[in-house]
């Protein structure tokens, strides 16, 4: 296990101390996750970065002498380092650094588990690295020759020429491929859109729970094993958005979607790259918002995520706020409801699952309508849709067809307005 030394930079007291500190123990994490382990931190506030090494020429002896002193095997910046600092750093210290948006795509390519997630995560690393190939190939000797169209390159030029032609090739095709798969997902979101059956996002920041209470409906709803999505108490467990129809046998069906956490600073380029997949946000009619409420810092954490839906443009759609590890705060295991869009529950205890479903469907009943249908004999296909798509209050088989008082989408009211009756 590599060990990493933390590098915090607090420009012109941008944050507060309470803020710089809350950053700096989310770079702990996030080097943990990225299978390292931390063995020291460097803090330094300045009123502006140093254009060459971003910290100061102190601080870069400072960092050097803890390099050696606690045998540290990378450097991580918490800040965004440009090509030049990074390359400059790396010969000063005498080891390899990271920043931030290289660490979270570090995670994010050990994570992805869909041939979708990971070449998302592969075209966003190769669009990071293109502008930092320079200075990659330091230890390959430059070839002197004469001026003009005649001079020779060295073989450092030639080499970073070739690799940058190469990950261009690459990063071209792999984006073809991705608008392809991107295709498919939209005729998908179509299709689902045409069902009528309502579609509810879970977001929130990273590892707030949002899998947990996915697999909790599933447990309660669905009962299918094979249907479970990936849960574990780390940062970015899931990267993949999975949707799931969730039916309750009293209530009305919707689709469920699982998408990938939201972090503070989370790098442009992963937003852009999974734009697609996040796609499932912005066309949802409810957004169910995970909150870790025994981290202190959750208000902050929201505050993260409305600003990421913000930038996906989904900040308009309805939402339902889950305050989840209720328990962990001296709460208890049962859930308290406030208004109709706050409730404070434990998904890992299972509680609160119903009273959630009762919030969900309370937000989605616009959508829904009463209806009584008469349906023909010979069109038993839609007896059975209704059945398995409505809430049916009655059925009674009469000498015209088969009764049904149901509580159904308006979607399928206007589908079916042929066979509805008064």
């Amino acid at each position: 296990m590599d060990r990493a030394l933390i590098v915090g930079v607090n420009i012109a007291a941008g944050k507060d101390v309470r803020s710089f500190n809350l950053a700096m123990d989310e770079m702990i994490s996030l080097v943990k996750a990225c299978d390292m382990e931390p063995v020291g931190r460097i803090e330094q506030n300045m009123e502006s970065a140093n254009t060459a090494t971003y910290i100061g020429a102190g601080k870069v002896e400072e960092t050097a002498e803890m390099v050696r002193a606690l045998e540290a095997d990378i450097v991580v910046f918490d800040n965004g380092l440009s090509p030049i600092q990074l390359r400059n750093l790396t010969r000063e210290l005498d080891c390899p650094v990271m920043d931030r948006t290289t660490l979270i795509l570090e995670i994010f390519s050990t994570r992805a588990r869909t041939k979708e997630a990971k070449l998302q995560v592969e075209v966003a690393r190769l669009q990071y690295m293109l502008p930092r190939l320079v200075g990659l190939h330091d230890a390959l000797s430059r070839q002197g020759g004469a001026s003009g169209a005649m001079s020779n390159k060295g073989a450092g030029e030639k080499k970073l020429e070739l690799d940058r032609r190469r990950l261009e090739q690459r990063l071209t095709s792999m984006k073809r491929e991705l608008d392809s798969i991107a295709g498919e997902r939209e005729t998908q979101r179509k299709k689902r859109a045409e069902s009528g059956i309502p579609r509810v996002a879970l977001v929130g920041y990273t590892n707030a729970g949002k899998s947990t209470i996915m697999n909790s409906f599933l447990n309660e709803y669905v009962n299918d094993e094979e249907k479970k999505v990936y849960e574990e108490d780390m940062l970015f467990a899931t990267l993949d958005t999975t949707v799931r129809r969730i039916a309750p046998s009293d209530q009305n069906a919707f689709l469920l979607s699982d998408t990938v956490g939201f972090i503070s600073n989370l790098p442009h380029n992963l937003v852009k790259a999974f734009r697609s997949t996040l796609e499932e946000v912005r066309e949802a009619d409810l957004l169910v918002q995970v909150v870790d409420y025994s981290d202190e810092n959750y208000m902050e954490h929201v505050r993260v995520t409305e600003d990421t839906l913000q930038e996906l443009g989904a900040e308009k759609i309805p939402m339902i706020y889950v305050f989840n590890k209720a328990d962990l705060c001296g709460m208890g295991k049962f859930a308290t409801i406030q208004g109709d869009d706050k409730i404070y529950m434990s998904a890992k205890s299972k509680s609160g699952i119903e009273t959630l479903l009762t919030l969900i469907s309370g937000k989605l009943s616009k959508r829904y309508q009463d209806c009584s249908f008469v349906i023909p004999y010979k069109r038993g296909d839609i007896v059975s849709y209704l059945n398995d798509n409505a809430v049916v209050h009655r059925t009674e088989y009469r000498e015209d067809g088969v009764y049904m008082e149901t509580n159904v989408s308006r979607i399928d009211a206007a589908r079916y307005e042929q066979f509805k009756i008064n």
